[in-house]
């Protein structure tokens, strides 16, 4: 099957015909990992997304596949250990996508931390999550922290703890996972809302879709139906009749964006603040972003925004940890907001919400699955297949193909892991520049894509001899995202698909019109269609630096 925005229609039809094992409902992070998982062992599984692929929480997250450090806190061991090991499979498997970094947690005379619990801190996550030597943990005197990053309050500095974490494209990992499973036979859906549950004596048979795109519904069954939707894992347990017992509790984070001339950050920096949270600054792509927030959230689900008090909060956070910056709320030159879903039991104190995953089964057969975290994603797929396959041996004594996603590369990851990228690193950057591309167009494209981009190369070669208004580098991206990564709207190019719209906004001002004009072209859209789209985008420009009222 290919992942070609331009043949939803055909991807519909195979959904009817296809006698499905699983309908899975959520096509981020976890939907997609459940969908690898599930194929790789032989089932028939279709996904279904009712907005673009990653648009809820999976492309507003801290953008870490972060060991969980924070957990040591509140001494959840096995977790520490779990995700710290499962951090290294998702590097190996996408190097391109996740990159290591290098995090300093600065401590102060008087603050949470201090140099024996830090470093006993860090000693025992090292040991937990399995860090491999040349990543272990180091401790600084207060002038190596400094001189590492000279923009750090120096007053009550007694030094800093220095340890890896992990740098990736929250989106593009959940796409990468996606493109795998539907290149191993998965069907997946963006834009295609599941309106209601279908059943047959009490027992969920399906689910009945509205295509977001053309209002048209399709009725489509499956064995099981798994219910991985995020934020709304609840909104589609109302409709089974089913919320009961433990619910989600939904908070907010946001972050805050600022350019590398205001915020000339050298090194990433994780920081406790007055109020006893953590925060998290780092450089990325010549910006800085600092976040997040935790506060309780009531609002929309699909749209959340940056408030004021959101704002200030973070650049109050900032005047706090590098006091000489002067930063104010004009220097913001983007920011998100995302959901965490976590799971909340009635009668328990907020403060006890936990970042676990669970799995749930209601008395029609839907099984949700709730919580969690980005890095544990490809564990939470495999809990929840092996769920549904304990199942299937009873009912049909059915015979599986063992999981191994442990092993298996995403899209993009084919280039023998982490030691094997530099070298496909090198290579690709000799042909990328050998065919016209700069040298920071070059190493910026093969990190997005990885492997994957002798494809956007020969796009690229193609470009250059059409008569598009766009830019040849524009137009291959836009050509392979619509081709090959099923976007459908100009948000999911410039937010999803290449983060633009965080880490490259001026670019996005400079490209939409002539993008949309092309998308337009391509998808056939009436004006109206048109208008809408640009709206949309325009909107979503204008909430990144203008906080709402809540």
């Amino acid at each position: 099957m290919t992942f070609s925005s331009l043949q939803r229609q055909d991807t519909y039809q195979e959904m009817k015909k296809t006698p499905l094992d699983m309908i899975v409902i959520g096509g981020g992070i976890t939907g997609a990992g459940i969908a690898l998982d599930a194929v790789l062992r032989g089932l028939n599984v279709a996904v279904l997304e009712m907005q673009d692929f990653a648009a809820g929480t999976s492309s507003r997250s801290t953008k870490l596949v972060h060991g969980g450090l924070r957990y040591l806190k509140q001494f959840e061991v096995k977790m520490v250990a779990e995700v710290g090991k499962e951090r290294e499979i998702v590097y190996e498997n996408g190097p391109h996508v996740t990159t290591p970094e290098w995090m300093m947690l600065p401590f102060y005379k008087g603050g949470t931390f201090g140099p024996f619990s830090t470093n006993v801190g860090l000693r025992v996550y090292d040991f937990l999550a399995g860090v491999k030597k040349s990543e272990r943990r180091q401790m600084f005197s207060s002038d190596v922290a400094l001189k590492r990053e000279p923009l750090l309050k120096s007053e009550g500095l007694k030094g800093a703890g220095y340890y890896v974490e992990y740098k990736t494209d929250d989106a593009r990992l959940t796409m990468e996972v996606m493109k795998k499973a539907v290149e191993n036979g998965a069907l997946s859906l963006n834009y295609a809302k599941v309106d209601n549950l279908l059943y047959d004596n009490g027992k969920v048979i399906g689910v009945k879709v509205e295509d977001q795109l053309t209002g048209d519904f399709h009725d489509i069954e499956a064995k099981y139906v798994i219910n991985a939707a995020g934020p709304w894992v609840d909104t589609i347990r109302e409709k089974d009749n089913s919320k009961k017992g433990k619910t989600l509790q939904l908070t907010k984070g946001i972050h805050l964006v600022f350019d590398q001339s205001k915020f000339p950050l050298q090194q990433a920096i994780y920081f406790d603040t007055p109020d006893g949270r953590m925060v998290f600054a780092i450089p990325r792509e010549g910006k800085t972003y600092v976040g997040t927030t935790d506060t309780v959230y009531k609002g929309n689900i699909a749209h959340p925004t940056m408030t004021v008090e959101d704002r200030d909060y973070v650049i109050n956070a900032i005047h706090f940890m590098f006091p000489d910056l002067n930063i104010t709320a004009d220097d913001v030159e983007s920011s998100w907001a995302g959901l965490r879903p976590l799971i909340h039991e009635e009668g328990k104190d907020p403060s006890e919400i936990s970042r676990k995953d669970e799995i749930f089964e209601s008395g029609s057969g839907l099984i949700s699955i709730a919580g969690g975290k980005l890095t544990g994603y490809r564990k939470m797929a495999e809990d929840v297949v092996n769920f549904v396959a304990d199942k299937m041996i009873q009912a049909e004594r059915k015979v599986f193909q063992p999981s191994d996603t442990k092993h298996l590369p995403v899209s993009g990851g084919e280039v023998g892991g982490s030691k094997g990228f530099v070298q496909f690193m090198n290579e690709q950057m000799k042909k990328g520049t050998e065919i016209g591309l700069t040298e920071t167009q070059a190493r910026n494209i093969i990190q997005r894509y990885g492997s994957n981009v002798t494809k956007v190369f020969e796009l690229y070669n193609e470009a250059k001899t059409s008569d598009s208004s766009l830019s040849p580098l524009t137009n291959a991206v836009l050509q392979y995202s619509i081709q090959y990564e099923a976007a459908c709207k100009p948000v999911d190019i410039f937010v999803r698909r290449t983060g633009a719209l965080f880490f490259n906004i001026d670019w996005v001002k400079q490209e939409k019109e002539a993008v949309i004009n092309e998308m337009q072209t391509i998808f056939n859209w009436s004006g109206e269609q048109k208008k809408k789209y640009t709206d949309e985008l325009d909107q979503l420009l204008y909430e990144a630096v203008h906080p709402t009222a809540e």
